[in-house]
């Protein structure tokens, strides 16, 4: 058996399943979703690698200190074990030094560990997580922590709000425009970014036009056939500039990655939360 075919013969052999579900309106403001990852324990141990999605996330693994994983601009890999049941709240962009309680930039590409942010509360957490009766209990512990790690904090800031909007449409990122559009200078727009989200404009552009390829490839049969297809929809200029960004962005060929996840589940797992506001938008 050569190395292709015993790539997706484990690729088979993965039994594993994600779960998102839209924020309680108290928090839909700052959250994009809660999710929840569960392997089988019939399954094969495999890597799960994460492209960026322009947000923080707070991770956690029953039993376990909980994680915030800064803003990335990388993938980002795990090992998963069979048996193991993830679960984890989603930012929205713009909301990420509110909840975080200190600048975003300081968290970039980094994964720590709750209580290096917030101490005993951390902890607290983490035993609220460990003694829940379910998967959904245990996520909506998480969900609280936000919301009270919101009690008191300054909102988001508006202006990077209605900029991120736009960015989602997968046009080609004109910060000029944008700043002009929002009265502000380029330099005092980048600042903004940076300071609210931890990426600057024309980052979180290339990470959200990407994420809207992955939800266009999402509601598609066998998108693994349609790349060059996809990549137009998804506001790129052809395929190459696609393969160059998905190089950068997740670390593979979008035809790569697209065949394990068919091969996987068929596209089957629920990314309905994450993925609608980007279907929303048509380039």
């Amino acid at each position: 058996m050569n190395e292709s075919a015993n790539v997706r013969a484990r690729e088979r052999n993965v039994i594993h399943d994600v779960h998102e579900r839209r924020p309680p309106p108290s928090l839909a403001r700052h959250v994009v979703c809660t999710w929840i990852q569960a392997v089988s324990p019939r399954s094969t141990a495999f890597t799960h690698r994460k492209a960026p999605n322009g947000s923080v996330e707070i991770v956690c693994v029953p039993g376990s200190m909980p994680r915030v994983l800064g803003p990335q601009t990388g993938p980002v890999e795990h090992a998963l074990a069979p048996g193991t049941t993830i679960l984890g709240v989603r930012l929205r962009p713009e909301a990420a030094s509110s909840v975080l309680g200190m600048p975003a930039p300081r968290l970039r590409d980094l994964a720590v560990d709750a209580d290096e942010l917030w101490g005993d509360r951390a902890h607290a957490l983490q035993e609220l997580v460990g003694s829940a009766s379910s998967e959904r209990q245990a996520a909506s512990h998480l969900e609280r922590a936000v919301a009270e790690r919101l009690a008191g904090a300054p909102a988001p800031d508006p202006v990077v709000a209605q900029a991120v909007l736009p960015l989602m449409s997968g046009r080609r990122a004109d910060v000029a425009s944008l700043a002009s559009t929002l009265c502000i200078s380029e330099r005092q727009l980048r600042r903004r970014f940076e300071s609210a989200i931890g990426l600057t404009p024309k980052t979180l552009h290339r990470i959200l036009r990407f994420q809207r390829f992955l939800a266009l490839a999402w509601i598609r049969a066998q998108p693994s056939t349609q790349v060059a297809q996809l990549a137009v929809e998804a506001g790129y200029a052809d395929q190459a500039h696609l393969s160059r960004e998905a190089a950068r962005l997740e670390g593979r060929s979008p035809r790569n990655f697209l065949s394990e996840s068919e091969l996987r589940c068929g596209c089957g797992h629920d990314h309905s939360a994450s993925y609608a506001p980007l279907l929303r938008h048509r380039v």
